[in-house]
């Protein structure tokens, strides 16, 4: 049985996500300690007793993501279930540098610091209130590309995650997403809602984040994955560290092709799919691309257990 490892995205974080990891791992537990010190503060306080609001900021989310992500992955590692039993990694937007950490293609206290700049150079990129970003549910993903196209006018509004069958987000200018959302409900989508999102993320406003990443991304180490990684933007798997370091830079304005890349994953075989870290979002929408896979959410020590199992 092929296996993949998945990272999730922005909008799993959760106050105390990873800590029961931490308590039961010593190795968890030093991820969280390395991350911490990686950023000169005590992001690990903050997951574990801070306020939601403030774990939900950007800047805090993407590393506190990458971190509980990371735990899980050492606890794994300490017993035997790691990275030697996987064939590719896949993550969603921030997830992809997960998926990159676990591959050992950037250093964790890079990785954590890559995605406090990457969070801060996003939510910096558009001032607040002027993008959003809708999901259109009910609607397949050539439908809503017209939708977005028909909507924009002289501002922005494109694809920006291809997540599954059913659910697509559109990012841009707040009044073409507004518009987006009226114009997918008239040609049959079952629901466009607003999200709850502080930035447009994955669309053309992020250009200045983009240009922060470069140089960001210019002055760390990039080495190649130990494992083919799936990367958003070209939904295929990428070993090369030019590439990496590349395609990183134009995942900030460009396409998270989820759907695709699972695809892409099936296609080369693999049948179980383990999302390390917060929550099961990712689980939900790979079983919507391919019934026939198998799912497992890795996040407490009693997943881990049961795995053992």
């Amino acid at each position: 049985m092929s296996r993949a490892f998945v990272f999730p995205g922005q909008g799993s974080q959760a106050i105390g996500m990873g800590r029961a990891l931490a308590e039961a791992y010593p190795a968890a537990r030093a991820v969280f300690d390395e991350v911490d010190d990686a950023l000169g503060e005590r992001l690990s306080a903050l997951i574990w007793e801070g306020a939601i609001e403030d774990l939900t900021l950007t800047q805090n989310a993407q590393p506190a993501i990458m971190a509980t992500s990371m735990a899980a992955l050492a606890a794994l590692e300490a017993e035997g279930l790691g990275m030697e039993h996987v064939s590719f990694v896949a993550g969603h937007s921030l997830g992809e540098y997960s998926a990159l950490c676990a591959a050992g293609a950037i250093d964790l206290a890079d990785t954590a610091r890559l995605l406090r700049i990457r969070g801060v150079a996003m939510q910096e990129a558009v001032p607040v209130g002027v993008g959003a970003m809708a999901a259109v549910l009910g609607l397949d993903y050539a439908a809503v590309v017209e939708v977005a196209a028909e909507a924009a006018g002289d501002e922005v509004c494109q694809v920006a995650n291809d997540n599954d069958p059913g659910q697509v987000v559109i990012s841009g200018h707040r009044g073409a997403v507004e518009r987006a959302c009226e114009i997918a409900k008239a040609k049959g989508a079952k629901r466009a809602l607003l999200l709850p999102v502080s930035a447009p993320f994955h669309c053309a406003l992020m250009e200045p984040a983009g240009a922060v990443m470069g140089e960001a991304l210019a002055g760390v180490v990039v080495r190649d994955p130990s494992v083919p990684v799936v990367v958003n933007v070209r939904a295929e798997a990428v070993t090369e560290a030019d590439r990496v370091r590349a395609l990183l830079v134009a995942q900030v304005t460009g396409e998270v092709r989820w759907r695709e890349s699972v695809q892409w994953l099936v296609g080369a075989g693999v049948t179980e799919y383990w999302e390390i870290g917060a929550g099961k979002a990712l689980s939900g929408m790979i079983k919507r691309i391919e019934r026939e896979t198998v799912q497992r959410a890795v996040s407490t020590p009693e997943d881990i257990a049961a795995l053992k199992g």
